[in-house]
């Protein structure tokens, strides 16, 4: 029977659509998606696991999912005995503490003897045991933010992206606390041969992330010119060059960053370069 390696997703939200399209640009396609609890891929020796995202760090602990992609902030409140394969550079947040808006917040000590309401109980106390603050933590679920309007706590610790949630509450956040983004986290016992796959699968992720934000430039210059172009443009470790059939001209091949994308054209048509081709990259292999 051929080795699997299981992987834990959130079930739905956008941690979820970006799990997913991290695996379709890693070129491994699921059969049946989100539709059952558990789908496979018909073309990897994966299987996906749809769990809720305060589940998983317990089931890639308990060995229920070999792997696990979740929020830093969800594994650190779980406090799982798991292993941190990858930082995945998406789904980022913050965690913070807010007060209402007409508060005139003074500092941290402000918190001492107030009640404040969470959905992450064991980071705010790690945070305010660190800091000296003695506070009522009350547990809540979800919809953390309407607690202060009700009369529920006088500040809430919770997740902050835009933060919309909180002006919309007439809320203001005043320490961050934490900084979280996704992460792939791992059982530490796995086999050998489930290990081999984890592997494979990281090399796949590295080349995608490898090609984001990068273009592939192609040009024409005269050889004269190159040593100065390629002051300019210097490749991932070195550009390569090609002579043209046109005597005394080379094609020169290199790797750009999307953000200088404008500014380096500029200077390579200033150094002479001709017919110049920006190629989108999909993936850098190492």
């Amino acid at each position: 029977m051929e080795t699997t390696l299981r992987i834990a997703i959130q079930t739905k939200g956008r941690l979820n659509e970006d799990s997913i399209l991290l695996l379709n640009e890693s070129g491994i396609k699921l059969i049946d998606g989100k539709r059952r609890l558990i789908s496979s891929a018909k073309n990897f020796p994966l299987e996906v696991l749809y769990l809720r995202d305060d589940d998983i760090p317990q089931c890639v602990a308990d060995g229920v999912a070999d792997v696990g992609i979740v929020g830093k902030n969800e594994m650190d409140e779980q406090k799982k005995v798991v292993e941190v394969i990858k930082y995945l550079g998406f789904s980022k947040c913050r965690l913070s503490l807010a007060v209402p808006k007409d508060i005139e917040y003074p500092g941290l000590l402000w918190f001492n003897d107030k009640k404040i309401a969470t959905s992450y109980p064991a980071i705010l106390k790690d945070f305010l045991d660190k800091n000296g603050i003695r506070a009522d933590i009350h547990f809540i679920a979800g919809s953390v933010e309407i607690a202060p309007g009700i009369g529920l706590a006088d500040a809430i610790f919770d997740i902050v992206s835009s933060g919309s949630t909180l002006v919309s509450n007439r809320l203001k956040e005043v320490e961050v606390v934490m900084k979280s983004e996704a992460v792939m986290i791992a059982n530490p016992l796995l086999s050998k041969e489930k290990q081999a796959i984890l592997d494979e699968l990281i090399f796949r992720i590295e080349s995608v992330e490898n090609g984001r934000g990068k273009k592939y430039i192609l040009l024409n210059a005269p050889n004269e010119k190159m040593e100065q172009i390629i002051k300019v443009l210097p490749g991932m470790t070195s550009p390569t060059l090609m002579p043209l059939a046109k005597p005394g001209w080379s094609s020169l091949h290199s790797v750009i960053t999307e953000s200088e994308f404008w500014e380096v054209i500029g200077n390579l048509k200033r150094n002479g370069a001709e017919g110049i081709l920006v190629l989108p990259i999909e993936k850098i292999i190492f």
